[in-house]
């Protein structure tokens, strides 16, 4: 699980949301049907907090003209408990995939990093929203909360990567989902993001802050790849190793859509620089991405 003693502490801008340490779409083939954005309200209707907040970001979207569409929702169960493992490419991701989660009817609750909580009125809403803060430097409260809430029944997402991916590949990830499966016999459902990164740019170079753009028009796809389950005996090595892939191909697939790819000649910093975009590569963001010693190195995507 991330932040066990003695490991390194990951980049200061982490992202709000963060991992447990402890057949999707390859090879960028188009992703499943797409299902455009849908309210959801009748999931949200018992809780006040998840109202209130999805109608406040609606309400911001909006004025930015935001536009939304869902792929693979079918995987995406309509009850029971599931652990969801999502790319982190931009600090707004979980807004998208909880979004995304409510046209199935589902709340999805977060691992997110614990210092949200110490905000008077973000803190209230995350722990109405039954949201998991996640201490790096004690991870295990996060852990054992996350099988709590998917030995009730619900939908529970991590972000493996333990902080954004400044080279906008599926970086290192730990191995905390690939461990909550196999003790919980829940499946997993790997998901990618896009778009969102194009709201608030990663920094590229340790000197630069990253700044939310208030550019208007912007598309944001999220994917649900198929379902797998980790049997009880699994190598967590391995089993990470192949929701690296499958998070890659669907990450990969978004991409790889024409809204999504830079114009001829164009400098798209927030494109992935072996799809043609000129973020960092994935050699040159590593002083940014500042890895945990525990994370597993991919054996997926781009090799530089």
């Amino acid at each position: 699980m991330d932040g066990q003693p003695g490991h390194r502490r990951g980049p200061r801008h982490r992202g709000p949301c963060l991992a447990l340490g402890g057949a999707a779409l390859v090879g960028g083939r188009r992703p499943p049907a797409v299902q455009l954005s849908r309210s959801g309200s009748s999931a949200v209707a018992r809780e006040p907090w998840y109202a209130g907040t999805i109608l406040l970001g609606k309400g911001l979207l909006r004025g930015l003209d935001v536009k939304r569409a869902w792929h693979g929702t079918e995987h995406l169960p309509t009850d029971g408990p599931v652990l969801l493992a999502s790319n982190h490419a931009s600090f707004p991701d979980f807004a998208f995939v909880g979004e995304a989660g409510l046209s199935r009817g589902r709340r999805i609750r977060f691992l997110c990093r614990h210092d949200m909580w110490d905000v008077p009125v973000v803190g209230r809403a995350m722990r109405s929203m039954r949201h998991v803060p996640v201490d790096r430097e004690a991870p295990a409260a996060a852990y054992l909360a996350a099988r709590r809430l998917l030995r009730e029944g619900e939908p529970v997402c991590a972000f493996p990567e333990a902080g954004v991916s400044h080279s906008y590949t599926i970086r290192a990830l730990m191995p905390g989902v690939a461990a909550l499966a196999r003790e919980t016999g829940v499946p997993v459902v790997p998901v990618a993001v896009w778009g969102q990164q194009r709201l608030w740019p990663l920094r590229r170079h340790l000197e630069e802050r990253a700044q939310l753009s208030l550019q208007r028009g912007i598309r944001v796809d999220v994917a649900f790849g198929p379902a797998f389950s980790v049997e009880p005996g699994a190598d967590l090595v391995e089993v990470t190793r192949d929701l690296g892939q499958r998070m890659t191909g669907l990450l990969e697939g978004l991409q790889s859509l024409a809204h999504h790819r830079p114009r001829p000649g164009e400098k798209a910093r927030w494109h992935p620089a072996h799809l043609g975009g000129t973020a960092p590569t994935r050699t040159a963001a590593e002083p940014l991405d500042l890895l945990p010693r525990s994370a597993i190195r991919p054996t997926w995507g781009p090799e530089v």
